[in-house]
């Protein structure tokens, strides 16, 4: 079997002459004749947290294509909170395959990944070839429930925290991110995150640009400028929905509603496994992806 290198690349997700271009570090392997497959990541993270993924996906003959999304880690940090809504988000995935030479791709996502990959399915079905989202559910509920159920509302709480300038990312800097990491192994299995990948991620949230300020403003953006379209868009395209049934962030409560707005949907849950259910159970959540 073929053993592919990981290719780091850089790729301008904005057209020739735009106001701001932006530029994502992507990091590539597999055969370049292969399905293509996007694994998109999610807060804190960047590309590396599908390191558990890439090779084996490489192996099973994909192209796998991992982007850091803009914000994150190598990839450019545009300033404003308006360059970070959903809609620009999916637009960057949609970029990414028009720059494969692709017609459609296998999109997945974990987390806020999750999210753009759910609404790139959502606003772009011609697109995507198949649909895999990690421990986030279909934006229309996620938005009902974040302001109905008192137990997500209080799950959720960072999510306002986040809204206060400033303040989340002067925290979060202290003790050498000593909040992010606490919060990443606090809320996993024990021994999911190393040193060495705690290392990586600091790494990551340390970039120049203001990564960590970037970063949040994802948050941000999701509340301050929603997008204008119906967020209960049914998913047209064949979905699979993986859910680690120990998730601090998100209750399960939300999977099974999401996958009832799908034409096409399968939902498997893994009972032992946390909100970082690809770094606990990678093999079986690789297996899944690869199968189709």
């Amino acid at each position: 079997m073929a053993v592919y290198d990981l290719e780091h690349h850089t790729i301008q997700v904005t057209k020739p002459g735009a106001r701001q271009p932006v530029r994502l570090h992507v990091v590539q392997a597999g055969p370049a004749d292969g399905p293509l497959l996007v694994l998109l990541h999610g807060f804190p993270e960047c590309w590396f947290g599908w390191k558990q993924q890439i090779g084996p996906l490489a192996q099973a003959g994909y192209r796998v294509w991992v982007p850091d999304q803009r914000g994150y880690n190598l990839s450019d940090k545009p300033a404003g909170i308006d360059a970070y809504t959903i809609d620009t988000l999916a637009t960057d995935v949609v970029a990414l395959i028009d720059a494969a030479g692709r017609q459609k791709a296998i999109v997945v996502g974990h987390d806020w990944g999750a999210a753009v990959a759910w609404w790139v399915a959502a606003t772009a079905p011609e697109r995507v070839e198949r649909l895999v989202v990690l421990n986030v559910p279909h934006p229309g509920v996620m938005k009902q429930m974040a302001s109905r159920d008192p137990g997500q509302m209080l799950r959720s709480w960072y999510i306002g925290f986040f809204q206060i300038p400033w303040l989340p990312e002067a925290i979060s800097r202290l003790n050498n991110w000593a909040m992010l990491a606490r919060t990443m192994r606090s809320s996993s299995r024990p021994g999911t995150f190393s040193d060495a990948d705690l290392d990586q991620y600091r790494a990551a949230w340390s970039q120049g640009g203001g990564a960590l300020r970037t970063m949040i403003n994802w948050y941000r953006a999701a509340l301050q400028h929603p997008p204008k379209r119906n967020t209960q868009l049914r998913i047209r395209v064949p979905t699979l929905l993986i859910w680690g049934a120990r998730d601090r962030f998100l209750k399960r409560e939300m999977a099974q509603p999401s996958i009832d707005l799908c034409d096409s949907g399968q939902l498997v849950f893994f009972e032992n496994a946390t909100h970082w259910v690809q770094h606990e159970e990678a093999d079986a959540v690789t297996a899944l992806i690869a199968a189709g």
